[in-house]
């Protein structure tokens, strides 16, 4: 049995227990590769998608090594150009340890595809429980919220109806005080000006004018007795 992969651009034919260089390959361990053919001990070939979508090689890394060094020298004639760089390959040594074909990865697959219903079966059990518990849990919860607050609202509600009247004596008592004041005030306001205007402005004028006209008559009369005329 042997098997054709393909890693760092190039394609290996591998056997179990052959041992290559790969390029390099980051990890530790054991490594996976889908193969793109596969060649049982009996000559079958397998080499459609649908037949190795559940067939891979197994390998586990053994080491590192490096390739040979190769010198890169660059120039150009008549310009004093010149470039010189070495390089040396990484290579990943790994050991190929199993080829799982089809037909035995489908062998495998049968008792693990039987084992699932039943792990899954057990598993989901206690978890519909669970499930369960808490739904009844959070069922609890909310009954004992709704009923707490339903007293919260009944114990508030007639505290509040007692405060309502005892708010609105004072409010209804300071409208009929300021009332009263404006009225006294503006009653006090129109008789004072009332009784200033009369009293004020009549009699002085009436007593000025008497003063005048007494005076008036008084000095004609004083005039014409102070200078007598002569005769001859």
């Amino acid at each position: 049995m042997y098997a054709i992969i393909r890693t760092g651009g190039r394609q290996f034919k591998v056997e179990p227990g052959d041992v290559i260089d790969v390029d390099r390959l980051r990890g530790e361990g054991e490594v996976f590769f889908s193969p793109l053919l596969i060649v049982d001990d009996k000559g079958k070939v397998f080499s459609r998608r649908d037949q190795l979508k559940d067939a891979k090689v197994v390998a586990k890394i053994v080491g590192a090594s490096a390739g040979p060094k190769v010198d890169i020298f660059k120039y150009k004639a008549k310009s004093g150009y010149r470039r010189r760089q070495g390089h040396r390959q990484r290579y990943t040594t790994i050991e190929v340890t199993a080829i799982q074909s089809p037909v035995t990865a489908a062998k495998a697959a049968a008792p693990a595809a039987a084992a699932q219903p039943a792990a899954e079966a057990a598993v989901e059990k206690p978890a519909a429980e669970t499930i369960e518990t808490a739904v009844a849990q959070r069922a609890a919860e909310r009954a004992a919220k709704t009923t707490t607050a339903a007293k919260k609202t009944t114990a508030k509600k007639p505290a509040t109806a007692a405060k309502k009247p005892a708010a609105k004596k004072p409010a209804a008592k300071k409208p009929a005080a300021k009332t009263t004041t404006a009225a006294k005030k503006t009653t006090a306001k129109k008789t004072t000006t009332a009784a200033k205007k009369p009293a004020s402005k009549k009699p002085a004028t009436a007593a000025k004018k008497t003063t005048t006209k007494k005076k008036a008559s008084t000095s004609k009369p004083s005039s014409s007795k102070k200078t007598p005329k002569k005769e001859g």
